[in-house]
């Protein structure tokens, strides 16, 4: 297996298939990067050089005890390019990964950097507060944290059932998809799992989003119980200059998944662009 050193010397497993340009895939909270199961090979036979890695204290990265803050985590991604010396990267951001890259952006001047994707992402702020009224209740990431701590089987079990827009009556992807998305998420550390809520469910990126200096892709699902899109995908792509903003009609937030022929033809022809 491949890893990467960071800074603090934890290790980063990391895949690396095709080449060609390079595209980083960032995975979304509490997955890993097998996550990217639909979109890695589909874009490594299309040409390009595609990474995708496990953030740390998930998958089969090292699981230190800190370090699960988004300075931290972008310091990460900029060890990835650098380690690997990527040159010209389009960044693609699922869910919580939208947030490393948003970081990225401000902290490190989008170094390497010449094309952005957020999916389903975090940004730029979903934490209610006085300034951000339609934003989540802090009740929320309080009650995920304590069922994460109480009985994170179950917690994950049904929250898989939000994440993918399962209902009694119809879900878009089978049991044993989520089946195995769960058993990705139990890869995690639980403390990193704990502390990862309260990064992407309380950071405030509303800084970081004029700092997109390049070519910036947002797609969002408007059924997304997870991520509300008013209050991130629109938000988002009306902060970044000269964003383009893509709405796939009733799509839950687990899109990679439920509409992954879609989002590669969206990806393929952006990156091409």
């Amino acid at each position: 297996m491949s890893f990467i050193e960071t800074r603090d010397g934890t290790q980063l497993y990391y895949k690396d298939w095709g080449s060609g340009r390079p595209v980083v895939l960032i995975h979304g909270w509490p997955l890993d990067a097998d996550m990217w199961e639909y979109q890695m090979p589909v874009l490594a036979a299309a040409g390009y050089r595609v990474i995708a890695y496990d953030r740390r204290g998930f998958g089969r990265s090292g699981q230190p005890w800190t370090g699960y803050d988004y300075d931290t985590l972008a310091d990460d991604l900029k060890a990835v390019l650098d380690g690997l010396d990527l040159r010209d990267a389009a960044l693609v951001g699922f869910s919580m990964g939208g947030g490393e890259i948003a970081r990225y952006m401000s902290r490190h001047a989008g170094a390497r950097v010449a094309k952005a994707v957020l999916v389903s992402a975090v940004t730029p702020y979903l934490l209610k507060a006085e300034d951000h009224p339609g934003g989540v209740d802090r009740s929320v990431f309080e009650g995920m944290i304590d069922g994460l701590k109480r009985d994170r089987p179950a917690f994950l079990a049904n929250f898989s059932k939000t994440f993918f827009g399962a209902g009694v009556f119809h879900s878009p992807a089978s049991t044993e998809l989520m089946t195995w998305t769960g058993n990705l998420a139990m890869l995690a550390s639980p403390k990193a799992t704990v502390d990862c809520v309260t990064a992407f469910g309380t950071t405030d990126f509303r800084g970081d989003m004029g700092q997109f200096k390049v070519p910036t892709l947002v797609i969002h699902g408007d059924d997304d119980r997870t991520v509300p899109i008013d209050v991130s995908g629109r938000a988002a792509a009306a902060a970044i200059p000269g964003a383009t903003f893509v709405v796939y009609e009733g799509a839950p937030h687990a899109v990679p998944f439920t509409h992954a022929e879609r989002l590669n033809a969206d990806l393929l022809a952006f990156l091409g662009g």
